[in-house]
């Protein structure tokens, strides 16, 4: 079993707190690395100055996801905001570049039909085209629809098809535990089948998307077939029932448990 690496999200991770402030917990708490939502433009030269001395390398963040006040989460799949799309992968282009970033998830949105997913595949094409040679992957996310009822992107079928019909080795599918567990079920089975398609793991507790200590997912298991069949960072995506701190014996124990078997 190969060591688990684990990145702490910290759109939902130690929110209470200052992304700078937030990163340095993160480190302390004992994650290998973070990832991000949607970094506030302000915060770029705060957040390198944590990253650099943290020593913690960012993974991943996202597209901007529109007017969440007037509906949006995300505009890559909508056939009438193609300019805001653009200029959303524009920005998250440069942050991922001014940051290290490894991963871009490109936010399809909320939307249906043969044309959104025309729209989707440009504006996933203009991301791709635009990131050659810098060494960043898109990514993009199944989510599920008690969450998102209205987004594009629903099931891990409909995205491996998008990433064969683009053909791009650096389109990648983001494989989140809780997102496909809730949608579809069997999400160890689908993420062994995935497995190829796969540049980023995420996970939460299923279905209230806490940590992963409890719910209908059994995480023993989820983490016993990552060890053995994943390389990658593994993110900690989830809601904590209070304070992150006290939401953080399941990665003490697994921790724990690679130091006693290193001994």
């Amino acid at each position: 079993m190969s060591r688990l690496q684990f990145s702490a999200n910290l759109g939902f991770l130690w929110t209470e707190l200052p992304i700078d402030k937030a990163i340095l917990r993160a480190a302390d708490a004992g994650f290998s690395g973070i990832e991000m939502h949607w970094p506030d433009p302000k915060d770029i030269s705060k957040i390198k100055s944590a990253i650099v001395a943290a020593n913690l390398p960012l993974l991943s963040l996202n597209t901007v996801p529109g007017q969440k006040q007037d509906g949006d989460f995300g505009l890559c799949a909508l056939p009438g905001r193609r300019g805001d799309a653009k200029a959303a992968i524009d920005l998250a282009v440069d942050q991922a570049q001014a940051l290290g970033a490894k991963f871009i998830h490109v936010m399809a949105g909320n939307a249906s039909g043969p044309a959104s997913h025309a729209t989707f595949v440009e504006n996933l094409t203009y991301a791709l085209d635009i990131t050659r040679g810098l060494g960043v992957q898109i990514l993009i996310e199944p989510i599920n629809s008690y969450d998102v009822p209205e987004y594009f992107l629903k099931t891990v079928d409909q995205a491996i098809d998008i990433i064969n019909e683009i053909g791009s080795t650096d389109l990648k599918l983001m494989f989140d535990f809780y997102h496909v567990e809730r949608q579809q079920g069997s999400a160890i089975t689908r993420f062994q089948a995935a497995l190829n398609f796969v540049g980023h793991v995420q996970f939460a507790s299923v279905p209230d998307r806490a940590s992963p200590d409890h719910g209908d997912l059994d995480f023993d298991e989820v983490f016993k077939v990552l060890g053995a069949q994943w390389s990658g960072f593994c993110g900690a995506e989830y809601r904590p029932n209070g304070p992150t701190d006290a939401s953080l014996q399941w990665l003490h124990n697994l921790n724990s448990g690679r130091d006693k078997a290193n001994e």
